[in-house]
């Protein structure tokens, strides 16, 4: 399996430029020089900045220069702090992983999909320079699993377009149900020698997930430890988590789960990107604010080892805010053991 040189340890940069209050004031002000200069203190290589299409676009298609220009500045930034750079394009025009029930109509749509190959041609116009800095990651966590022979035909259309302007920056694709490890054997075989493969781990989700509000089902007020016997695990999700979100318990049994668990659910996304010979590489991962402090650091702890040994690269979700920032108040006992794990 090829190594994802330069993204092996980061961090993401959420609720800034995407799932935010767009507006210049959140731009200004959420996350700024000091921010990424911090970041570079803790040892790590890359930042992944998400990016909603509202920050270069207006509804009707056209360019936001002042938009660009804080993608420009967290370059320059980066750059300043011998940081690299994923630019993760994680909402675009009829589409949004967090709205999807109600987004309207970007896998149907022939225009839609035409304005994200625009948007991604610009953004390869503009940055495919940086490809020594910078890879491209062309969309976030499509959910639902029936668009898989519709997103690798629109993945295999963007990439193209990108590679008439930056013919060699590394580009990262991730499969349907939200990224799952899982889906990573449904993505079309790699387009040339510079793509990677990603997938995002929040399992078990009933754990990282406690008491979220925004889940369905989840009552506000439950809580878990890990590690955990796997039989509560798996009551506890299917009384509190969407069917779908329990699915991954059918295939991986186990009297506990600690960091076996990580290991038997990576196997066969390792053993694809081996057969392939591309890079994997796991764009988000972390722990809701609710769980207790202990837990946490057992997770990181055993999902940091098994990235270890498979030389994974990662990026944790998240920095600041959105319920999991790392640098918010709860974390703040554990933080410099929380940083060691990352």
């Amino acid at each position: 399996m090829k190594k994802f040189n330069g993204f092996t340890k980061g961090i993401n940069l959420g609720g800034w430029l995407s799932q935010c209050n767009h507006s210049k004031e959140t731009y200004d002000t959420f996350i700024n020089k000091d921010d990424i200069k911090r970041i570079a203190t803790w040892g790590l290589d890359h930042v992944r900045l998400p990016i909603d299409y509202e920050l270069v676009e207006t509804e009707d298609g056209k360019y936001i220069e002042e938009g660009f220009k804080y993608i420009d500045n967290c370059i320059e930034w980066c750059l300043e702090n011998d940081l690299n750079m994923i630019l993760d394009l994680h909402k675009t025009a009829g589409y949004s992983f967090d709205e999807f029930e109600t987004s309207t109509g970007f896998f149907e749509s022939e225009k839609l999909q035409e304005r994200f190959v625009s948007l991604w041609e610009e953004l390869s116009k503009r940055y495919g320079k940086y490809e020594n800095l910078l890879t491209f990651e062309l969309l976030n966590e499509i959910v639902d699993p029936n668009f898989t022979v519709i997103w690798n035909g629109i993945a295999k259309r963007t990439i193209k377009a990108i590679r008439q302007y930056a013919p060699t920056i590394k580009i990262i694709i991730g499969g349907v149900s939200n990224n799952s490890v899982s889906s990573v054997k449904l993505l079309d075989l790699p387009y040339d020698e510079n793509m990677v493969y990603t997938f995002h781990f929040y399992e078990p989700l009933i754990f990282t997930h406690q008491s979220a509000y925004w889940v369905k089902k989840m009552d506000t007020s439950f809580r878990t430890n890990y590690p955990n016997e796997f039989a509560s695990y798996v009551s506890d999700s299917e009384q509190y988590l969407p069917i779908e979100n329990s699915e991954i318990f059918t295939n991986i049994r186990e009297t506990i789960i600690d960091k076996t668990f990580f290991e038997n659910a990576f196997l066969e996304a390792i053993q694809i990107a081996k057969e392939r010979n591309v890079a994997l590489y796991c764009g988000e991962y972390g722990v809701i604010d609710q769980a207790d402090l202990a837990s946490t650091l057992s997770w990181y702890s055993d999902i940091n080892e098994v990235f270890e040994k498979y030389e994974i690269g990662r990026a944790a979700w998240t920095y600041k805010g959105k319920d999991f920032g790392i640098t918010d108040e709860h974390y703040a006992p554990i933080l410099d053991d929380l940083i060691k794990l990352l």
